[in-house]
């Protein structure tokens, strides 16, 4: 998720089917009367049909039951990075169950029309749902084609969304604020294919998730394609728009790597972006071949107060890199390993449910910590140690690395605390030390390696390292995921947990 520079704590941020609840919604006569009163052109107005999700404990609002989405297509036409830009969200997906409307994550912007099967539907709002009614009821097995008109405004999101640059715009989408850009099923359990089409004017660079996939210049105004060749998160997506200069490099296994920086900066952000090809060898020689068909980093020119892992661009903030006094060169170098191994673990394989993003962090910063260690002698048994000093202070503030607290009130990063990153980290280094480094090493390629382009949870973790140890785990596993109190550290009995975090 995003990475907070200079702390150890907040972030902004294929083939199973995913993990969802579906519910059968039944209008009544009466009711149905009321959401055809109520829906019209004018977004904003209210459904008589309720807010749904698929029953995440940690956002129970997120995502929809009823349909798996298969790809999404979207066009923006850019105006400047104070206006709404007109776009266009089409969505294929497949209907898991009878439903007489259809739930989207939409707010943050006004619905023009909405089409089902290249039919007017109508449609309304439900608290951040777009509640979209077709012209007959959906078929378990059907394929939707829905079709959305709509803006998509980056004044004043809350939380995330879009990110006004100095010179445009940039997506951060992390936890769960992609539905403030585009209609969507706003959940990492459903990921799909993703098509951008950007119209903005020529003098701009707009790159976005995947490869280019075509660019037209017609007046004063270029169209960008980009396609995905994996299946994205709708929390990973990415869209850069701006005065950038894009550098190009071939990484491991003639790999496209392409960075994305302010122009003005290109000469110098060039030198100093060129570990990239580096860091992904090295990651490959401890996890295996990158999952993607491109990687790159995308410096954006914006105090957005965290680094955020969007897939095949990573985003990071300019300061990170220019103020030399307060972010050294090996700290830098491993937020980028952070969100790196983000793209294999988080991106490629995602959480099943907003409780295993422990999953994620535990694993980008075990990678970071391991980097610093070999490049930059800072020891990784070192960290762990504070880490288990602070972990009990974690727990009570937090809860657990599989059980984390909801978020605050209005502050919905806020299940990225400490907990999440370093105190997950040492579940994997209590991990490590019970079962032996070869075997740790073959688990953690064995995970990305069966679980790609999919997600997957803390119980299919559990299952794996059990295998892979050959006996039982979960007793041992248990305690360090779910308990209120951090377990002995096998090989170190003399670590102690205090009572306040250092």
């Amino acid at each position: 998720m995003p990475h907070t520079a200079g702390e150890r704590a907040p972030k902004p941020q294929g083939a199973r089917a995913p993990a969802r609840r579906t519910a059968r919604t039944l209008l009544t006569a009466a009711a149905m009367a009321a959401l055809v009163a109520a829906a019209n052109p004018l977004s904003g107005t209210p459904a008589s049909e309720p807010q749904r999700g698929i029953g995440d404990p940690l956002f129970p609002g997120l995502g929809n039951p009823g349909y798996d989405v298969a790809a999404y297509d979207i066009s923006f036409d850019y105006h400047g990075n104070d206006r709404p830009l007109d776009a266009v969200t089409t969505i294929d997906a497949r209907a898991t169950d009878w439903q007489r409307t259809l739930n989207l994550d939409f707010s943050h912007g006004t619905v023009r029309s909405v089409d089902v099967g290249g039919s007017p539907a109508r449609f309304a709002t439900a608290g951040e749902d777009l509640v979209v009614t077709p012209a007959r009821p959906v078929r378990p097995g059907e394929h939707l084609r829905i079709t959305v008109r709509h803006t998509s405004d980056p004044r004043g999101g809350a939380n995330g969304g879009w990110v006004r640059t100095r010179d445009g715009l940039a997506m951060a989408n992390q936890a769960d604020v992609a539905h403030q850009v585009f209609p969507c099923n706003d959940h990492p359990s459903d990921k799909a294919l993703f098509t951008f089409h950007v119209t903005a004017p020529k003098d701009l660079t707009v790159v976005a998730n995947g490869l280019p996939a075509g660019r037209t210049t017609r007046g004063g105004a270029t169209t960008w394609t980009y396609t995905s060749a994996h299946p994205i998160a709708t929390e990973l997506t990415q869209v850069s728009i701006g005065r950038s200069a894009v550098l190009r490099r071939t990484g491991p296994h003639g790999l496209p790597v392409r960075d994305v920086v302010p122009a003005a900066d290109r000469k110098w952000l060039g030198k100093r972006l060129a570990r990239t090809t580096e860091q992904l060898a090295w990651l490959e020689g401890k996890v295996g071949r990158y999952p993607f068909e491109t990687y790159g980093v995308l410096i954006a020119d914006a105090n957005t107060g965290f680094e955020l892992e969007t897939q095949t661009l990573s985003l990071f903030e300019r300061r990170l890199f220019t103020d030399a006094s307060a972010y050294p060169a090996w700290y830098v170098d491993s937020l980028m390993v952070h969100e790196l191994a983000h793209q294999w673990f988080g991106d490629s394989v995602s959480p099943r449910r907003w409780a295993d993003v422990w999953l994620n962090e535990s694993h980008a910063t075990w990678y970071e910590a391991l980097y610093a260690q070999e490049k930059a002698k800072k020891s990784l048994t070192a960290r762990m140690r504070a880490a288990y000093a602070n972990s009990d202070a974690w727990r009570a503030a937090g809860g657990p690395p599989a059980a984390p607290k909801a978020s605050a009130p209005g502050k919905k990063i806020s299940i990225f605390r400490p907990i999440v990153y370093d105190g997950s980290a040492l579940v994997l280094y209590a991990l490590r030390q019970e079962i032996g480094a070869p075997a740790f090493a073959r688990l953690e390629r064995s995970w990305v390696a069966q679980h790609r382009d999919s997600d997957a949870s803390t119980a299919d973790f559990t299952a794996l390292a059990s295998r892979t140890a050959g006996r039982d785990l979960s007793g041992f596993l248990h305690p360090w995921l779910y308990g209120a109190k951090t377990p002995p550290m096998p090989g170190h009995p003399g670590w102690k947990a205090a009572r306040k975090p250092a």
